[in-house]
């Protein structure tokens, strides 16, 4: 929905970069939570998921890129995959980015996130997305970086844009300043552990307060980097002088690196080298420009954390929900350790490592992996000699890149064992057997129980007593759109701007992507829309097939479409005529994937909850009896029951990037137009 009004409004961080790379925006529109906006982020990366890009790139007929400087090629995921197939695999996408001109790190560079920050791809006030989850990490950096998927990637790719919904925006409050020996990374574990009901969901975090200050750009990047496991689409730093001082010293260690930058255009020694991204001329241009929140500007919570109560956590087994003070864990024998991953891979994780590892050797029986985030990364421990520290103590290098945090080349846990890693997730089989137990926790506590056996806190870290984290919680409840009560029902040519139909209400929460589409027909290509339509729901109610009528609003519970990214879970529910979907919330992947295939979802948690009051949770599909007539562009739903006075719910309305979309089929037939027009 966009509420156009030529009043001053106040915005927050989020609202404003968001603004910005907006595109086609009614004129004097101030862009708010809950928007459905066309944007054109200043970069896109995707890593070894580019071979599946490159695929729906050519299926939806795109001949050259928009904008061969917006894409980013970063291999990084199963670097160690030295197999003929893995390896043509990679060089068919070097050879694609070189016809196309597009910036290309080879496996061994380094994980593309670090790559992106590193190389400036990434840069504060911008905004920046990757065909990954953990693009999150851009925030801490004051950049907003959000996930995107495959079909998105393509549509840049081809365009140069793609759609996003403005999520609402939550404040996290830091105050006072961590002890010593503890590290962002315990920071953002005991957020997740402490706020773990979803308080987050969805949403886009600023961090805020005196407590930022303390924070060096690294614990930033960790901080960021996990919003995503608590549940958020971004996790967004604000820009001061210590984003400023990082990066002043960028500008000179890209000055001594530039021979060896393929994607740099060389200059002879003895002349002025300026970076394409990261220069002085760009940097005072942030900070003459510097996206700051508006006074006044609207939160749906605020969030606060003391930092003096934070003491090193960890968390699991395989949850990051779940966390204790080490000190508290008894006695957990380990097996293997990792320092690893786009989380704590980077110089200071690597030398708080090193410092506790000097001059001791890794336990007996215990193995101890490390690697790098980056090739740059590496190359600055080893010249300080803590890389050589980590090695003499025993552990076992792995190139830099992914590896054992997604599950993918040596070293992964084994049945009975246990793991503990510094990486941003411990889901059950994630790193490897599903029988073994992994635990998370900052890279000083990694190494030393990987010296000790067992989950310990470094000897540096004054543990006789551990506090209690202190945090509070105020929601401040839904934004509510400047104009919402005259929002226009204008529509674009071809959009319905209303649909009529009985709702059809699936109580449960949580309903996942297996329980709207099954595994076992996910990777059976030749399955069509008749089948689809048989076994929808199979998983979650085997009468589903039998009971939905193509004229149904479909109602959904919380959460709905959590679980795998499969984009079936969409086009099955097409399939079987629904081509309306209402729901307390959604998960984000699902609705990407139902947006870009042309199925319409809106959020109205009021509506879920009258349902479940008068209707119950006893059904798994039931007919309502209830009849809606939903006005699309300014979302009424009007209710209407018999013998009960109507009702009118209000949603976000579905703005014009949304309507294109759906009179174009969905994203592949929006980009082919655009492909048409040019």
């Amino acid at each position: 929905m966009l509420a156009t009004t030529t009043a001053f409004q106040p915005q927050n961080m989020i609202e404003k970069i968001a603004q910005k790379y907006a595109v086609d925006l009614p004129s004097n529109h101030t862009v708010r939570s809950g928007d459905f906006v066309t944007i054109r982020p200043e970069h896109i990366l995707t890593h070894d998921n580019t071979g599946a890009v490159i695929s729906k790139f050519k299926s939806i007929g795109a001949a050259q890129f928009k904008n061969p400087r917006q894409p980013v090629f970063a291999l990084d995921h199963d670097v160690q995959n030295k197999s003929e197939k893995n390896l043509t695999k990679y060089a068919t996408i070097e050879a694609f980015a070189g016809e196309n001109k597009v910036d290309f790190y080879p496996a061994g560079r380094g994980i593309g996130h670090q790559v992106m920050v590193e190389e400036g791809y990434a840069f504060p006030g911008t905004l920046t997305v990757a065909s990954d989850s953990h693009s999150n990490m851009y925030g801490g950096i004051g950049a907003l970086g959000t996930p995107i998927v495959r079909t998105d990637a393509a549509a840049i790719w081809a365009t140069g844009q793609t759609w996003w919904q403005v999520p609402p925006v939550v404040k996290v409050e830091l105050k006072n300043k961590l002890a010593p020996g503890v590290t962002g990374k315990d920071v953002i574990i005991t957020l997740c552990s402490v706020f773990n009901k979803d308080e987050v969901l969805n949403t886009a975090i600023e961090f805020t307060g005196e407590g930022v200050k303390s924070l060096g750009i690294e614990d930033r990047l960790a901080i960021a980097n996990m919003t995503t496991e608590w549940g958020a689409l971004a996790g967004v730093f604000p820009i001061d002088e210590v984003t400023r001082a990082y990066y002043e010293k960028r500008v000179k260690v890209l000055e001594r690196t530039r021979f060896t930058n393929k994607n740099i255009k060389q200059v002879p020694a003895g002349q002025e080298f300026v970076h394409p991204r990261i220069n002085e001329e760009r940097i005072e241009k942030v900070y003459k420009d510097n996206v700051t929140p508006d006074e006044g500007a609207f939160y749906s919570k605020h969030l606060t954390l003391d930092l003096a109560t934070v003491s090193p956590y960890i968390s699991g087994p395989n949850s990051v929900k779940v966390a204790q003070s080490v000190k508290d864990l008894k006695d957990v024998k380990i097996n293997k350790a990792y320092l690893v991953s786009c989380v704590n891979s980077r110089a200071s994780d690597l030398r708080q490592a090193a410092a506790v590892v000097r001059g001791k050797k890794i336990a007996e029986g215990v193995e101890f992996y490390v690697a790098a985030a980056s090739s740059e990364v590496q190359a600055e421990v080893e010249t300080t000699g803590d890389w050589q520290a980590l090695m003499e103590a025993g552990a076992t290098p792995l190139p830099a890149g992914c590896g054992p945090c997604v599950g993918l080349g040596t070293g992964l846990l084994e049945d009975g064992e246990i793991g503990i890693s510094a990486t941003n997730r411990n889901f059950k089989g994630r790193m490897g057997s599903p029988k073994a137990l992994a635990y998370l926790a900052s890279p000083a506590v990694v190494a030393a129980s990987a010296i000790a056996g067992k989950i310990v806190s470094p000897a540096s870290v004054e543990t006789a007593s551990v506090p209690v984290p202190a945090t509070t919680l105020v929601t401040l409840g839904s934004q509510k759109q400047a104009g919402a009560d005259d929002v226009s029902d204008e529509t674009i040519p071809n959009f319905p701007p209303q649909m009529t139909g009985e709702l059809l209400f699936c109580p449960a929460d949580n309903l996942n992507t297996d329980g709207i589409y099954p595994g076992k027909y996910t990777y059976q290509d030749d399955i069509g829309p008749e089948t689809m339509r048989k076994v929808v729901m199979e998983n979650y109610d085997t009468n589903f097939a039998s009971i939905v009528r193509p004229s149904d609003i479909l109602i959904g519970g919380f959460n709905f479409g959590t679980g795998s990214s499969r984009e079936q879970a969409a086009t099955a529910l097409l399939s079987a005529g629904v081509k309306l979907l209402i729901a307390g919330s959604f998960s984000e992947t699902f609705k990407r994937n139902s947006i870009n295939n042309g199925l319409l979802l809106m959020e109205s948690p009021e509506l879920v909850r009258d349902l479940v009051k008068e209707r119950g949770t006893s059904k798994l599909t039931d007919r309502t009896g209830w009849k809606a007539t939903v006005s699309l562009a300014s979302g009424k739903v009007h209710v209407s029951r018999e013998n009960e006075e109507d009702r009118v719910y209000r949603v976000g309305g579905l703005g014009k990037s949304i309507q294109e979309l759906w009179v174009a089929g969905g994203l592949e037939g929006w980009v082919k137009e655009r492909i048409r027009q040019d």
